[in-house]
């Protein structure tokens, strides 16, 4: 007999080249942090990033977002390379990505298309995968003439309507009878949440937020002892998770959120701003920060403008500064050279951190350091918020 033959049927992971703007004003150390999370969104997604480039400009060209010498040498690179998909860490117009993706002949995505991607590989519920749904097809209406390139030369004057513009005219007709029927579909599925908030409403909510991949799935199942999904991805939780957790026979509802990203596509945050109904409801926020990233200045800000933008802002928040086993000193590691050159916790508390934020924590959820500190201040807070509310109850005293 011959030789039996085999395949391998192993996904191949798409390289990719990422492409960004440098604007005026704008550090070339900031657009790197940008790139490396865009970096991270594709590894998300399952491809793997070979290269970026960079581009100064007053402002983005209007028919090709980057110079045309510029999309030449991207071109030139991606022909050599055999790369799949080139990413731009910012939403393309619609006539932008048409022109882009005529030029280099290959897959062209931006930003806010790669994190719907993320998101709809990661819903779960039927009220994810509804909203991400939505999302993308919003997303997709101004640009559906881009999937009808390959019958643009069909087209035809007055009276003599050409196929692609039919097709194309059906196909928007389609899409948004879908997005009135998704929206239709959420809003039925947000009167069940309520009438489940409604529910749980005599507990005081307690609701985890903070920007993606800080540990607030793995500080959720520290807290509530329970099996929520936690990764060292972004976006790892999409649905909102609820947990009844008890300290001290003092009952209180804790819930996880999706975590919040720079730049994060309208469509999503419009979408998604259901599921963040916890958020908006909940009595105390714990903000998770890994104090371990080098800007993680910047995702307090971009926390605070989400929450800001929720009409959260001003609620009661414990700031609680997470993965303080993995943080390194921009001074040690620069006299040092080495990752191992950590604060102590006493170095940490006697930082700015601990003067302008208050209450504030340092904790490592991975190694459960200063856990009973952390249950302290949770406990402290909710017993004080469920005295001046319900100031009769004894049952919990």
């Amino acid at each position: 007999m011959g030789k039996a033959k085999t395949y391998d049927t192993a996904v191949k992971q798409e390289r990719a080249v990422l492409v960004g703007v440098i604007r005026p004003g704008e550090k070339p150390e900031e657009t790197k942090e940008y790139l490396d999370e865009l970096a991270f969104l594709v590894d998300t997604a399952g491809g793997v990033v070979e290269t970026s480039f960079t581009q100064k400009m007053l402002r983005p060209e209007r028919a090709t977002f980057v110079g045309t010498g510029k999309l030449e040498e991207i071109r030139a690179y991606v022909k050599s390379e055999e790369i799949d998909m080139v990413v731009f860490d910012d939403e393309l117009s619609p006539s932008q990505l048409r022109n882009i993706e005529r030029e280099l002949e290959v897959k062209v995505l931006d930003r806010s298309n790669l994190i719907l991607d993320i998101f709809a590989g990661r819903a779960q519920t039927a009220q994810a995968k509804t909203q991400v749904e939505l999302a993308q097809l919003q997303y997709l209406l101004p640009r559906l003439t881009r999937l009808w390139t390959h019958l643009e030369r069909q087209k035809g004057g007055i009276g003599m309507r050409g196929p692609g513009e039919t097709q194309i005219e059906s196909d928007r007709r389609m899409i948004l009878e879908k997005i009135s029927l998704l929206k239709e579909r959420l809003k039925l599925i947000d009167r069940q949440n309520e009438t489940q908030r409604k529910n749980r409403a005599q507990l005081i909510r307690v609701s985890l937020v903070g920007y993606t991949n800080v540990g607030k799935s793995t500080i959720m199942n520290m807290i509530s002892k329970s099996e929520v999904f936690a990764e060292n991805k972004l976006f790892a939780t999409l649905d909102t998770t609820v947990r009844k957790v008890v300290i001290d026979n003092l009952p209180f509802l804790l819930s996880d959120t999706v975590g919040f990203i720079r730049k994060l596509p309208h469509h999503l945050v419009e979408c998604f701003k259901s599921t963040l109904d916890e958020v908006r409801e909940a009595d105390v926020l714990i903000h998770v920060v890994d104090v371990s990233h080098p800007n993680f200045e910047d995702q307090i800000n971009v926390v605070n403008e989400t929450l800001k933008e929720l009409g959260a802002r001003d609620k009661p928040t414990i700031m609680v500064f997470n993965k303080i086993d993995a943080y390194v000193s921009p001074e040690a590691a620069e006299l040092y050279e080495e990752e191992s050159a950590t604060l102590t916790l006493e170095e940490f508390k006697r930082s700015w951190m601990a003067q302008h934020n208050a209450p504030a924590l340092f904790i490592s959820a991975l190694h459960k350091e200063n856990l009973e500190e952390f249950k302290q201040l949770l406990y402290d807070t909710v017993i004080t918020l469920h005295t001046e509310r319900y100031p009769y109850d004894k049952l919990l005293y």
